[in-house]
């Protein structure tokens, strides 16, 4: 059983300057509940009830939000503002939550390694809450769940994307091992690589599954693109072992790192909702 899920909550945000200048970026709201909400949610979806944060500084907002807020709650009970809480509350009933901070910004390999404290010897779940997916049935992290339950290595969520944007992902090639599930063994995988030089357009978002050896490979990696530490060049390491499988989720996904793609998923859940 997987219990516990890893957030990379520490990046500054920059491209949501000057809104992110004090709030972080996890906390921007899609309707009335902010991205990491809606992650620790599908966490908890998918069976999971440690929830790991990565934090930085200026990211108090964070642990406050996931904490009972006594004087609020004392203030609109017994009104009709008292079930707008219900929701967090639920989570934060229903989840543990334990932080660590990182104090250097130097890539999601980083961010991962500085976690090793709050996940220990045992596989887990890394979710981008950048990265927000919807599902018709079980979410993405239940649906990868699942695929590690058979497999028993790490396993990384990939998608479709234009061959332009491939500079934005890492990518993988793999050979289709189960096609009525969209399972691939992953052959390779490059960080960011440029159109012309990228072996397919099948690029991994932000879900993971990771074995726990993942953190000796990560404190061995050097600094790769960028001069951050990788997680895709640690995953490498597994993938020329034979244990990385890539899996093609059921759901749509939007890119809230992207001023674009928030603005899409702020649409798609307001007309769901029946706002617009």
């Amino acid at each position: 059983m997987i219990k516990k899920c890893l957030f990379p909550a520490a990046g500054l945000g920059t491209r949501f300057l000057p809104a992110t200048k004090a709030v972080p970026k996890e906390m921007l709201p899609i309707l009335t509940k902010p991205l990491l909400q809606y992650a620790v949610e599908e966490a908890l979806d998918a069976g999971m009830s440690n929830m790991a944060i990565v934090t930085g500084k200026g990211k108090r907002a964070i642990e406050d939000h996931f904490d009972r807020a006594l004087e609020l709650e004392t203030q609109i009970q017994g009104t009709q503002k008292e079930v707008l809480l219900k929701e967090i509350n639920a989570v934060c009933n229903n989840a543990t939550f334990t932080y660590v901070r990182q104090k250097q910004m130097l890539g999601l390999g980083h961010a991962i390694l500085t976690g090793e404290p709050l996940i220990g010897n045992e596989p887990f779940a890394v979710h981008l809450a950048d990265d927000l997916c919807t599902s018709e049935n079980d979410s993405v992290l239940a649906q990868m769940i699942q695929v590690y339950n058979k497999y028993q290595c790490s396993i990384v969520a990939i998608e479709e994307v234009p061959m332009d944007q491939t500079h934005k992902y890492g990518v993988i090639a793999g050979d289709l091992v189960d096609n009525t599930n969209d399972t691939y063994h992953v052959t390779d995988m490059v960080e960011k690589p440029a159109p012309k030089d990228t072996p397919t357009n099948m690029a991994i978002i932000g879900r993971y599954i990771l074995t726990p050896d993942i953190f000796n490979t990560l404190k061995q990696t050097k600094p790769g693109k960028g001069g951050e530490i990788q997680i895709t060049d640690a995953l490498l390491t597994q993938v020329k072992q034979g244990r990385v499988i890539a899996y093609k989720f059921k759901g749509k996904r939007f890119d809230c790192g992207s001023i674009q793609g928030y603005v899409k998923a702020t649409n798609y859940f307001a007309e769901q909702q029946g706002i617009i």
